[in-house]
């Protein structure tokens, strides 16, 4: 069996490698300049001014563009070098700038996290978190259910890397405690599965790593922290693509990591080496986006919550998968989402594949694109975007059924976007 991250751990209760790392750390890296919330704060406050980083010079309210590759060294420094604390003091690009910082401090004061890594894209995080809590001979216990790109990601990769994966029904807890091995390290799973909204059972997931001295790291991009803080719930690092609702506006590609320090700590010495760190420009983007993330969460969930209802009573949709509706079958998940379940809505049209074509061929706002998150609303058919990979008989192990459209719904007027569905749907 596999030797476990910085400890020669034996199989089942002796795997203890998972809080091994006992040096005391502070939260960041942050700057001195940097504004610090408290944590009793609302999320809005806490998005618009947590991390800021305010000019000494200037006095500017947003953080400037910090282009620099390189910084000159200083006491300071050389302190950091020989101290073991690089990542602390601004140094090179790629070990991280006060955009980085910035945008880090907010991601982690929004998830009740110590720490934060920020990503070139949200693969990007998967990957080299995955790399960093993993080594050659370990195991991954996941989902079927996961994005397209994880998936081949850990079907493809993983044993290429000495990691065995199993593939799991994220929502059958017995199903993902009988895939734990003694050389199990991680669960990887996501809040909200794409494109069914499928919700896993994160407070079991969030015991039995405990019980089992397991990693527990969770995609959190469909929810985002105004809806629901993981780490609260018993995982250990929380995921997100930041091209979606972190950064809200369809201009950016980035990705971010958060959790305890200690964690943060071993995949940023990852991501020195794999490389995909973000850009300044990119930083000020997702620093712009994550202000306006609670009054834009609101408005997504809103508007989801009332195409949900309609939809569910419409004559041309045979079935609607919404955590707002009384015949969602995961109720569960309002335990814990108190403030909504994000803008995502997945129907199926009636006629199949080709009236869902007929359907998106009519709209005249949302948009027909892939991603999800941004202002404007954006609709796809799985069958021939996401899971298009798949058989048709592998779609409807999954349930994907024929028709299925997936809409992930933006901030116009909810009435606006009702009329212009209903106008579609009625036209097929």
């Amino acid at each position: 069996m596999s030797k476990a991250i910085g400890d020669p751990a034996g199989p089942g209760a002796d795997r203890k490698w998972s809080n091994n790392l006992r040096r005391g750390r502070v939260p960041g890296p942050r700057l001195p300049e940097q504004r610090v919330m408290d944590d009793d704060l609302g999320m809005s406050t806490r998005s618009v001014h947590s991390g800021t980083y305010i000019d000494p010079a200037t006095g500017s309210v947003g953080t400037p563009i910090f282009t620099s590759s390189t910084y000159e060294f200083n006491e300071h420094t050389y302190g950091a070098f020989d101290q073991g604390h690089i990542r602390d003091v601004p140094i090179y690009g790629r070990y991280g700038t006060p955009n980085q910082w910035v945008v880090q401090e907010k991601v982690a004061a929004l998830e009740n996290a110590e720490s934060a890594v920020a990503f070139a894209s949200g693969m990007a995080a998967i990957t080299t978190a995955l790399l960093t809590l993993t080594n050659r001979g370990g195991h991954i216990v996941s989902s079927r259910d996961v994005y397209g790109g994880t998936y081949n990601l850990l079907r493809e990769d993983m044993p290429q890397f000495g990691r065995d994966v199993t593939f799991t029904d994220p929502t059958d807890i017995r199903e993902i405690e009988a895939a734990v091995r003694p050389e199990t390290q991680v669960l990887f799973f996501e809040t909200l599965t794409n494109p069914l909204l499928k919700s896993i059972p994160l407070p079991e997931l969030g015991e039995l790593a405990r019980r089992e001295n397991l990693l527990l790291v969770i995609d959190n991009t469909f929810l985002t922290p105004y809806c629901l803080r993981p780490l609260d719930l018993g995982a250990h690092v929380v995921i997100h693509s930041a091209t979606k609702y972190l950064g809200g506006h369809s201009d950016l590609t980035a990705g971010v990591a958060a959790g305890s320090r200690k964690y943060m700590d071993r995949i940023w010495t990852e991501l020195l080496k794999l490389g995909g760190s973000l850009d300044a420009f990119g930083c000020f983007l997702l620093e712009r986006g994550l202000k306006t993330l609670a009054v834009r969460m609101r408005t997504h969930i809103e508007n989801a919550n009332l195409l949900a209802a309609f939809l569910n009573e419409h004559p041309r949709v045979t079935a609607v998968h919404h955590p707002s509706l009384s015949g969602y079958p995961y109720p569960r998940l309002r335990e814990w989402c108190a403030t909504g379940f994000g803008g995502m809505v997945s129907f199926e049209v009636e006629g199949g594949d080709e009236a869902a074509l007929k359907f998106l061929d009519r709209l005249t706002i949302p948009a027909v694109a892939t991603s999800l998150g941004g202002v404007e609303s954006l609709v796809s058919l799985p069958f021939n975007t996401s899971h298009s990979f798949l058989t048709v008989r592998q779609r409807r192990e999954l349930g994907i059924q024929p028709g299925l459209v997936r809409l992930s719904v933006g901030i116009e007027d909810s009435a606006d976007l009702i009329t212009d569905i209903d106008t579609a749907l009625t036209g097929i």
